[in-house]
């Protein structure tokens, strides 16, 4: 039974609705600070902590519920404390709603210091969680809003919590304390290599000694990459808005998400961000097969489409706008796996909604932040900051030949080298010199030459007047000498080969204008 529960949040979302659910159910309610205030601001009847403990808050609220009669009140076990209670003059505490001061908040806030993002580490609440975390076999700990609703409607259903659900809460409530700390010593690890007396380096740091990092379960998955492994989808504490792991399944399809699906759905993402107008993609093993941008979104998917019609069959579709009802009407002409989109339209949905086993992802708004990019290795992992688009490069670049490209040329090639970075290296991408449209991809070859060779193959006669992008270096003039071959009028590459002469002196003897930008773009 809850008869006493202590509020204490720095995210107060929800909380007043709850605490007065709680005191609603003859729950009597400790509060502290700005949450004491925040009750008492709508009515709902809460007695400060200060009077329970009979000791005032200190050190500008520093010290207010690091106090026996608190810790002794959330502790103490039935039968076997009772008279240490007594002696501290305690009461029983049988629900702590507790989350942290905003420490990653204030660390990423441009303006914030050193000083004051000190002062972001809390020291009474995770004491507080984890004293309640511990003795779950009595005390509810509720750390997140998301389960007020769930906790009141156990509460007023059954009259208390059962013990799986305080276990539950518990473990919640450890790993909310162990992200928590995670990003505390990424901070302090980071601003410790810091040049002395200047802590403010360690905000900019994006990779520092020691890196924690919490994930939470999604849903099991039917199986791995194969049918034989076993998979889960996780996603990480705090992911950003418009994050692939806060999408929302809007479809109905007769199946849930795969682990290739998911793979597949965040190479689809990344592909089509980049673009500004109407672009939609089509992606295969995380490469995008086609992708094109127009002035419509439907006239965008039926370009990427056909890219390669043939590998378009049981694709990934993503856009980079509402997917609309004309758009749906062209999408559901083939056999599609998954459409990802920031949003669908009644009509689009309602399009879709037949189609037996397509998925239909939402993600809402974009993510502004990029974060960083892990692989798993045995024993550990590599880590490296994610790898920003390149939507300057091309204007920006080098022409290295004789000719200088044309204005649609130079549109395309743009196009065309935004492609390129997310397709798996060795890469190559051709993309039609009159439009944004991808019409050849060479991907994940051993030899960069033999990406050009697929990606002319894939494109056949579209090749004749289209643009080359390549993530890499030519090492070898062959690369250039075989797209001249097929009719191709312009590259866009990194350069830094050795031999770049001589490359520079196949595509001048060609004709074809070539663009350096000086970046390179690998995907393993």
């Amino acid at each position: 039974m809850v008869r006493r529960a202590l509020i204490s949040v720095s995210d107060k979302t929800g909380i007043v609705a709850f605490a007065r659910g709680l005191a609603d159910h003859g729950v009597e309610i400790l509060s502290t600070g700005g949450t004491l205030r925040a009750l008492r601001a709508e009515d709902v009847p809460a007695r400060s902590v200060e009077e329970y403990t009979e000791s005032p808050e200190v050190m500008d609220g520093r010290v207010k519920t690091l106090h026996p009669r608190i810790h002794g009140g959330i502790l103490a076990r039935p039968d076997v404390d009772d008279a240490d209670l007594q002696t501290l003059g305690a009461k029983p505490i049988d629900m702590v709603v507790c989350n942290l001061y905003p420490f990653s908040q204030t660390v990423a806030q441009q303006d914030s210091s050193h000083a004051d993002i000190i002062e972001k580490i809390d020291i009474g609440g995770p004491s507080m969680v984890r004293s309640a975390a511990k003795n779950h076999a009595r005390v509810a700990i509720v750390c997140d809003p998301s389960d007020y609703d769930s906790v009141l409607s156990e509460l007023k259903s059954g009259g208390e919590l059962a013990l799986a659900t305080r276990a539950a809460l518990a473990a919640k409530a450890f790993a909310h304390t162990a992200v928590y700390d995670g990003a505390i010593a990424a901070y302090l690890s980071a601003a410790t290599e810091a040049e002395p007396g200047n802590e403010e380096q360690a905000k900019t740091e994006a990779l520092p000694p020691f890196l924690a990092v919490g994930l939470e379960r999604v849903a099991s998955l039917r199986y791995g990459e194969n049918p034989h492994q076993s998979a889960a989808w996780y996603r990480e504490v705090g992911a950003p808005t418009g994050s692939l792991a806060l999408a929302r399944d809007v479809g109905a399809g007769a199946k849930g998400l795969s682990f290739n699906n998911l793979v597949d759905l965040e190479g689809a993402l990344e592909s089509v961000r980049a673009h500004h107008r109407p672009t939609a993609a089509v992606i295969k093993h995380t490469n995008p097969c086609g992708l094109a941008t127009a002035e419509s979104l439907s006239e965008a998917y039926t370009l990427a489409r056909a890219g390669d019609p043939l590998s378009a069959f049981g694709g990934i579709v993503a856009v980079n706008r509402e997917l609309d009802g004309a758009t749906a009407e062209v999408i559901a002409e083939t056999f599609i796996e998954c459409v990802v989109a920031p949003s669908f339209s009644d009509e689009a949905r309602a399009r879709l909604s037949k189609k037996k086993n397509l998925r239909l992802v939402a993600t809402g708004t974009w993510p502004s932040e990029h974060g960083l990019d892990f692989k798993r290795i045995g024993g550990g992992f590599v880590v490296q900051a994610a790898d920003p688009t390149g939507a300057t490069e091309v204007e920006e670049g080098r022409v290295v030949t004789e000719r200088a490209p044309s204005d649609k040329e130079l549109r395309s090639l743009s196009f065309a080298w935004k492609v390129c970075k997310h397709v798996k290296s060795n890469a190559i991408v051709l993309a039609s010199g009159e439009s944004e449209q991808v019409v050849g991809v060479g991907a994940g070859q051993m030899s960069r030459v033999d990406s050009v060779r697929i990606a002319c193959d894939k494109a056949a006669e579209r090749s004749q007047g289209s643009v080359l992008a390549s993530d890499a270096f030519f090492p070898f003039p062959d690369g250039v000498q075989t797209a001249a071959a097929r009719g191709i009028t312009a590259v866009v590459q990194p350069g830094g080969s050795k031999k770049d002469d001589e490359v520079i002196a196949a595509a001048d003897e060609a004709g074809i204008a070539m663009i350096m930008t000086g970046v390179r773009h690998f995907r393993h």
